[in-house]
C-alpha cells in the first residue's frame, strides 16, 4: 500500500527563522497541550502548497535558555495541529577542525548529555520503548541534502550531535572528552528528537555551525555565535523555502510506524 503524502510540516527554528513567513498571508494559532503552553504562538503559512506550522523554539524575543524550554508542550502543540513531520534548524559548535563555522551539517546520530529535562510522554499507565537506533528521518535527510547539493550548500552528513543542559557553554576538559565520540555540540536536540518519535513523528535537524567548540584554545563568545547565525540565516530560509514543498511527496520512512511494536 502506497504511503499517503505529507501534508502539514512543523518548522522548529532558533531567531531569524521567523522571516520564513515573511510577505504571505498566516494565521497564529495560541495552543495549550496536557504539558503546559509551547514557547510562543504556532505561526500557520502555506509554503508551495504545503501547509507549515512555525514555532520559534525560545519564544518570541528569544527569551527561553534551552534547558527551560517546554519540549513536550512544542511538540505536542505541532502533533495536535496536525504536523506530520518536524523540521527543526539549531546553532551547534563543531568538534571537528573540517566543520568549520558557516557549515551546514546532518546529524544521524546523538549522544545525550542533558540533565533535568523531562524526556518522554509515557510517565505512567502503559509503558512504551521506543527505539532511537536511528533517531532521524532518513526520508527527510535524504532530501534534504539533495536539495543543498542542489543549491551549492552541501551538507556534512553522518555526524554525530552530543546535547548538553546548557546554558553555560563547556569547560575545555568536557569539550576535549566531547570530541572523543561526537562532531558538533548544541543544547536544543534532545528530547525534541526523542518526543518527536514517540508521536510518530519524521524529525530532522538542519544544523548550523557558529564556532568552533573550546577545544579549539579560543573561548565561544556569544557574539560571535550571532553574527556567524545572521550570515547564514539567508541561506538557510533559501533552503527552507526549497526543501519543504518537497517533502510532501510521500513518505519512503516507517516512522508513522514507531509505537506499532513499541508498547509493553
Amino acid at each position: 500500500m502506497t504511503p499517503s503524502p505529507r501534508h502539514v510540516i512543523g518548522v522548529i527554528g532558533g531567531s531569524g527563522m521567523e522571516r520564513l513567513l515573511a510577505g504571505g498571508s498566516h494565521r497564529s494559532h495560541q495552543v495549550s497541550t496536557p504539558w503546559g503552553a509551547p514557547s510562543g504562538p504556532i505561526e500557520e503559512a502555506e509554503i508551495g502548497g504545503l501547509k507549515v506550522l512555525f514555532l520559534a523554539r525560545h519564544g518570541p524575543g528569544h527569551v527561553i535558555p534551552p534547558h527551560r524550554v517546554n519540549y513536550r508542550a512544542n511538540v505536542d502543540a505541532l502533533h495536535s495541529l496536525g504536523a506530520e513531520a518536524i523540521v527543526t534548524v539549531s546553532s551547534v559548535g563543531s568538534l571537528r577542525e573540517e566543520l568549520s563555522p558557516g557549515m551546514f551539517v546532518l546529524p544521524n546520530q546523538f549522544v545525550d548529555f542533558t540533565k533535568g529535562r523531562p524526556t518522554t510522554y509515557f510517565d505512567g499507565g502503559r509503558v512504551y520503548h521506543v527505539s532511537l537506533a536511528d533517531p532521524f528521518c532518513p526520508d527527510l535527510s535524504q532530501r534534504a541534502a539533495a536539495v543543498g547539493r542542489e543549491l551549492n550548500t552541501p551538507f556534512s552528513e553522518k555526524r554525530t550531535y552530543v546535547c548538553v543542559e546548557g546554558p553555560r557553554f563547556s569547560t575545555r576538559a568536557e569539550s576535549a572528552f566531547f570530541r572523543g565520540f561526537a562532531d558538533i555540540i548544541g543544547m536544543t536536540l534532545v528530547p525534541e528528537v526523542t518526543l518527536a518519535r514517540e508521536r510518530a513523528l519524521c524529525y530532522l535537524c538542519l544544523a548550523m555551525v557558529t564556532d568552533y567548540d573550546v577545544w579549539a584554545d579560543h573561548p565561544v563568545d556569544a557574539k560571535e555565535i550571532l553574527a556567524v547565525m545572521h550570515a547564514n540565516s539567508e541561506r538557510m530560509g533559501r533552503l527552507l523555502t526549497t526543501l519543504l514543498p518537497r517533502l510532501a511527496a510521500p513518505p519512503t520512512c516507517t516512522c508513522r510506524q514507531a509505537l506499532d511494536t513499541a508498547v509493553v
